[in-house]
């Protein structure tokens, strides 16, 4: 760990910073067109104030009075929108799979993560989950964003995720006589309690267990229980009792319906779903992540960033179904938030997610919801980030063009402010 600050430290030159204001500027925000998520409106000829970091009023440009000594943006010729927020990713991920993978070092990792972020960033997504990094790096990555020694989107962080002996978070690609295990394996309800602690105690925002097997371990089922309903539930009650959500990863039928059962606020991928899981989900208010873009990049790319033929198995048979999933689940009305699992393909990249949303059973607008309001209120930050509305932080993007008529221009961000700083313009 020592290494991994010290690899730190030497990262923070590598990242630009966005251009910023004080509080005493004002910023005016011309909207040709301005996407309205709380009331599902597409709104023109909008003007947004932004001073500091807040957004202070919203209206009409016919009807404002401008302060001639106040900086204009006009983006009169684009789409505005609230920043966009992905419940899932890994940043510190380097795309580098398979048996390859066990050459990197976490301070390699940690240099990954400093490059993906501002990635992210560029990209339009303003907020980020980060569920499961080795040795807490995700934290220092998330305060280094926060203390604005470099570019990123605002991080929730997971720390390193937790896992039973053998499973799908554990490190199950070496054989015995070297003797790895990864850091977060936790068997046992009191075990499992202690791990959650520590995470908590090291930095982690919220805690992710995996729930069932998955495509890029070794040796385990993605649609088999990992964690027992009395370990799940002792996780999840140590985790809120602290105030923390629980994001959990599970593929799974049995698993997912524990999971829910359990208490969870989220589960991650949830690709076999049946009519009672739906049912559950609804009824307890529990959010489904499901990052159904990136079958297409495992299935055409995955062999040749060294993806194992067992992962590629594994994805051929879920792939599908985990999109028939989130159809169903979409017009059951179940709380869906935008995870992509960026970092499985490059991060920076998340938009391409939409067009499957919308292509699976959404339109154009409630994709956008889920993305900005709906993974807003999943944070917990739905007071401060999700909509452009008055009082919120100006976490503000802009595409030009139509993106909810052509659903690929959302790969095509052309203007990022997070917190009323200017990090991409036109």
């Amino acid at each position: 760990m020592c290494r991994l600050l010290l690899t730190f430290a030497l990262l923070l030159s590598l990242s630009s910073n966005g251009l910023s204001s004080d509080d005493r500027t004002t910023i005016y925000i011309k909207a040709g067109t301005l996407i309205d998520v709380v009331n599902a409106k597409v709104l023109t000829q909008q003007l947004i104030t932004v001073q500091g970091q807040q957004i202070i009023a919203v209206g009409p440009i016919s009807a404002s009075t401008l302060d001639p000594q106040a900086q204009i943006i006009d983006l009169s010729d684009h789409t505005v929108m609230p920043g966009l927020m992905d419940a899932h990713t890994h940043l510190l991920s380097s795309m580098v799979w398979g048996y390859d993978s066990l050459a990197l070092s976490d301070d390699r990792l940690l240099i990954y993560g400093v490059i993906n972020a501002e990635k992210t960033l560029l990209a339009g997504f303003t907020s980020v989950r980060d569920v499961g990094a080795p040795s807490f790096a995700d934290v220092a990555l998330r305060d280094a964003i926060n203390a604005g020694e470099i570019a990123g989107p605002r991080m929730l962080v997971s720390g390193p995720a937790l896992g039973i002996t053998g499973g799908h978070c554990d490190n199950n690609m070496l054989p015995i006589d070297y003797h790895v295990q990864a850091e977060a394996v936790a068997d046992g309800p009191w075990a499992a309690r202690t791990m959650v602690r520590k995470n908590i105690k090291y930095g982690a925002d919220l805690i992710k267990f995996c729930g069932t097997g998955g495509v890029f371990s070794k040796g385990t089922k993605v649609g088999a229980q990992q964690y027992t309903l009395e370990e799940m539930r002792a996780i999840i009650d140590e985790a809120h009792m602290a105030g923390k959500k629980v994001a959990v990863h599970a593929h799974g039928t049995a698993g997912i319906k524990a999971a829910i059962i359990a208490g969870a606020d989220s589960i991650e991928h949830a690709s076999f779903l049946d009519n009672e899981a739906i049912t559950l989900a609804k009824k307890n208010g529990t959010y489904l992540s499901m990052d159904i873009y990136n079958d297409d990049f495992i299935l055409q790319e995955g062999k040749k960033f060294g993806m194992t033929d067992e992962s590629l198995a594994k994805e051929k048979h879920l792939g599908l179904t985990q999109r028939q999933s989130f159809q169903k689940a979409v017009k059951a009305g179940v709380n869906i938030a935008y995870g992509t699992d960026a970092g499985v393909y490059p991060n920076g990249e998340n938009g391409k997610q939409m067009a499957k949303m919308v292509e699976w059973g959404m339109t154009p607008i409630q994709a956008v919801q889920t993305a900005t309001l709906h993974t807003a209120t999943l944070f917990g930050s739905q007071q401060q980030t999700g909509a452009i509305t008055v009082g919120r932080l100006a976490d503000i993007i802009a595409i030009k063009g139509d993106p909810l008529k052509d659903l690929s221009l959302f790969k095509h961000v052309s203007f990022v402010m997070k917190d009323g700083q200017v990090y991409k313009q036109p």
